[in-house]
């Protein structure tokens, strides 16, 4: 059956979809020799596929991963890094980075928590996808007490590049008189590009440090899991891999 060339990939743990679209855009594919362009379909029952010079076939198909991850600060949430920066990759074992795994969506440098890595990409497709709204907790420490009036506003939603943040739930967790800190726990059902660190700006509260703790219903601390130290994972059990899959139909 002909099927669009980055879906292919995706389904066999190559990469990605958006992956695999930024590989066929650099001539890294190609179907019965000649170089892939988007758009194009292929059957991988008849057509010869390479990418990157390797001849890559259904049976090639690594074994389906699914990983929890606690990103520490300093880590990027990419495959690889121009800059030579450390990669969330580059806290697996060697063989398991040669598997197609990636992040699915991204924490910034600075932020730690849960991170899903896996090579299902069209399971990641799906999740990343806006109209996806999985929610993610985050234990976020902001500077001053904000009061009620502003977390109402956050609660609400805030104006952020012309657009209004969907309402988020927003409770005090604790402070600290001595630091003049608030640590606040927040979930959101979107993930716009730094969303809290900017939220937060606006208010007059700013961050000074963010974590997140659970996607859904998967968690970092568990009862039933070991506990994850900064860099560590471990993979989803079955409960944790079906709530994803239930997300995406």
């Amino acid at each position: 059956m002909q099927t669009r060339l980055q879906k292919i990939l995706s389904q066999w743990g190559i990469a990605s979809r958006r992956q695999a679209e930024t590989m066929i855009q650099q001539g890294r594919v190609r179907v019965n020799g000649q170089i892939a362009h988007l758009g194009l379909t292929a059957n991988p029952e008849v057509d010869l596929l390479e990418v990157d010079g390797r001849i890559v076939k259904p049976s090639d198909r690594p074994q389906l991963l699914y990983l929890l991850l606690n990103k520490p600060v300093g880590v990027v949430s990419t495959c690889s890094d121009p800059s030579g920066r450390r990669t969330v990759l580059d806290l697996l074992p060697l063989p398991m980075q040669n598997q197609g795994i990636h992040p699915v969506g991204r924490l910034d440098f600075y932020t730690t928590g849960a991170l899903l890595l896996t090579n299902d990409g069209e399971l990641t497709f799906k999740l990343t996808h806006p109209k996806h709204g999985i929610s993610k907790t985050y234990e976020v420490w902001v500077e001053g007490d904000p009061p009620e009036s502003v977390l109402g506003n956050w609660r609400s939603g805030v104006m952020l590049d012309g657009r209004l943040t969907l309402p988020a739930e927003v409770l005090v967790l604790k402070q600290d008189r001595e630091t003049n800190r608030t640590l606040l726990q927040v979930v959101l059902k979107e993930g716009r590009n730094r969303q809290i660190r900017r939220v937060a700006a606006l208010l007059g509260y700013p961050v000074v440090e963010l974590h997140r703790s659970a996607i859904g219903l998967i968690k970092l601390r568990s009862p039933n899991q070991p506990n994850l130290s900064p860099g560590d994972y471990r993979p989803l059990t079955p409960k944790e891999i079906d709530f994803l899959q239930s997300q995406i139909f």
